[in-house]
C-alpha cells in the first residue's frame, strides 16, 4: 500500500497540475468513444497500450478478457457494455487479448481448476474458442491460436447483446478484435476472415 501511497503523491503533485483543465472539464462531461473490453491481468494497460487521455476509454476488465453472451438476468460485464452502447454512445468496441495470457494457459495447458471453481465457472465462456482450437492427438492447444480464437468468439458473444446488435444494424458500431503481445508491445487486429493485420509492430 505504501507505493500506492507515493503513487498518489506523484500523481497530484507531478501529472494533475498539467492536466488539471482537462480534468475540469471531466468533471461533468462524460463522452468516451471506445469501449475497451480487456483481460484483468496487471500487465495489460489500456490506457498506455491506445495512448488514451482520461476520458477517452470506457474500460471493463474481466478475467480472460471473456464477455458472456446474452442471457436475462443480473451480468456485470452485460450492464457495462448495454451502459456504454445505450447511454454513452460508443462508436467502437474494442476486444483485446494478449501473449501469455493466464486464462488461456490454463486452459491450453488443461490446467486443474477443481479448487478454483469461480475460476473455472467463468473459463466456460471460452469454449467456443476451445472448440475451434482443438488440437489432434489430445496434445496442449496451441496457446497464441486460442487467444485469437477467443478474441473472435468475445466478439461473436459481444453480437448477441440487443444494444450491440441494435447498433450494429443501425451501422453505428465497430466491433473489432485486437491482440496485445506483452514483450514486443506490438498490436495485431484480427480480422473476421480468419487473417491478422499489425497496427504497430
Amino acid at each position: 500500500m505504501h507505493d500506492l501511497t507515493e503513487g498518489v503523491e506523484r500523481f497530484r503533485h507531478d501529472v494533475f497540475p498539467a492536466k488539471a483543465e482537462l480534468f475540469a472539464e471531466l468533471a461533468a462531461t462524460h463522452r468516451p468513444r471506445t469501449l475497451f473490453i480487456s483481460c484483468s491481468d496487471a500487465r495489460v494497460v489500456p490506457e498506455l497500450i491506445t495512448q488514451s487521455e482520461p476520458g477517452e476509454l470506457f474500460v471493463v476488465r474481466t478475467a480472460g478478457n471473456l464477455v458472456p453472451a446474452h442471457t436475462p438476468g443480473p451480468d456485470g460485464v452485460a450492464a457495462g457494455v448495454e451502459y456504454a452502447v445505450a447511454v454513452l454512445g460508443v462508436t467502437d468496441i474494442v476486444v483485446c487479448g494478449h501473449s501469455a495470457c493466464g486464462a488461456m494457459t490454463a486452459l491450453a495447458e488443461r490446467h486443474d481448476l477443481g479448487s478454483l471453481p469461480a475460476v473455472a465457472g467463468w473459463l466456460r465462456h471460452a469454449d467456443a474458442a476451445l472448440a475451434r482450437t482443438a488440437p489432434a492427438g489430445g496434445g496442449p492447444y496451441p496457446l497464441d491460436a486460442l487467444v485469437r480464437e477467443n478474441v473472435r468468439a468475445q466478439l461473436a458473444n459481444l453480437a448477441t447483446h440487443p444494444p450491440v446488435a441494435r447498433a450494429l444494424a443501425a451501422r453505428s458500431l465497430v466491433l473489432r478484435g485486437w491482440v496485445y503481445d506483452i514483450p514486443s508491445g506490438a498490436v495485431e487486429e484480427i480480422e473476421r476472415t480468419g487473417g491478422t493485420v499489425a497496427l504497430a509492430a
